[in-house]
């Protein structure tokens, strides 16, 4: 069997460590052959060791990023923990979308397994479900894979700022400081995956930039990956103006929750419009969570059902 493993976002120098000595140890200790070639490792085996394998590399980068390092000491343990878990299930493994400061950032549910297939297969793809699913945490994961593994030059992320409405010029402080609150998840993901010393320098020069969708109007993007979070409260204007603004080898993901529109009456959503026109064009995908998705506290499955049975 052979099996395929891509470490998204990993310093290779540092997982192998000096003179590849971390990656000798996981060779010899196993029959099956690895090979690497830039951030893909080939491994060719029977399938139960190669299986085990795989969950190695796999522990060895979530332990690389909660450390900040690791050892031989390291490699040594998570190969012998991992050999005695033979019964262990792996399959999650294959859903990893990026290897995050606080570890591996996977599909939890079926759900989402399905969301993260989709991305991988559109350039566009619009994720539809409550909250607590995981569409924007995952969406930023692949950006920020993206960014990592050098497929595009930069991340926009962007939100309606509907919330703010007329009451945004009364707030105190600059234009940014007005905005960012209205921001803050689309930081706090970020947060997760990239070390504060890594991000604040990608927000200075731009790298990243996090910011309402109206200024997004006149641009185009080229080399970029870009999200749209909480597209529920765009209007038809903004989601058309969103979408257009996509340049050459750029890629976007759309989030938002239909059931929380938060848009005057007299405005249609552009989420719900852009569902019906878009079906059918080839490169745009569509994922739908529900409430066995939540990956949030557990009550929170329990609170969106209730509320659901409500509207019923």
């Amino acid at each position: 069997m052979e099996k395929t493993i891509e470490m998204k976002g990993m310093d290779l120098g540092m997982l192998f460590g000096p003179a590849d000595a971390n990656l000798k140890l996981v060779e010899d200790a196993f029959a099956s052959n690895i090979i690497v070639r830039g951030n893909i490792i080939k491994i060719d085996g029977e399938e139960e060791e190669v299986t085990v394998i795989h969950e190695v590399f796999h522990e060895m980068g979530s332990t690389l990023n909660r450390k900040g390092s690791l050892t031989q000491y390291d490699v040594k343990t998570l190969i012998n923990v991992t050999t005695s878990q033979n019964g262990h299930d792996t399959e999650h493994l294959n859903a990893t979308v990026h290897y995050g400061r606080k570890g591996a950032i996977s599909a939890r549910t079926e759900g989402q397994e399905a969301y993260i297939q989709t991305v991988r297969k559109n350039d566009i793809v619009f994720s539809v479900g409550p909250a607590g699913t995981g569409k924007t945490y995952l969406a930023v994961a692949f950006a920020v894979a993206a960014l990592d593994n050098h497929e595009v030059d930069r991340i926009v992320l962007c939100r309606p700022a509907v919330e703010a409405g007329e009451n945004l010029g009364f707030l105190p402080g600059d234009l940014k400081e007005k905005v960012d609150p209205y921001l803050t998840p689309l930081y706090d993901a970020l947060g997760d995956m990239m070390p504060a010393a890594r991000l604040k320098p990608f927000l200075a020069n731009n790298t990243i930039e996090v910011i309402p969708l109206a200024y997004m109007r006149g641009r185009t993007l080229n080399n970029a990956f870009m999200i749209l979070d909480e597209a529920q409260n765009a209007t038809t204007m903004q989601m058309k103006m969103f979408l257009t603004r996509l340049g050459v080898n750029s890629r976007a993901i759309i989030t938002g929750d239909i059931t929380q529109i938060d848009l005057p009456k007299k405005n249609e959503s552009g989420l719900l419009q852009v569902i019906n026109i878009l079906k059918g064009i080839d490169g745009i995908g569509f994922s739908r969570l529900d409430e066995t998705d939540v990956v949030r506290h557990k009550l929170v499955r329990d609170i969106i059902k209730a509320y659901d049975q409500k509207d019923e």
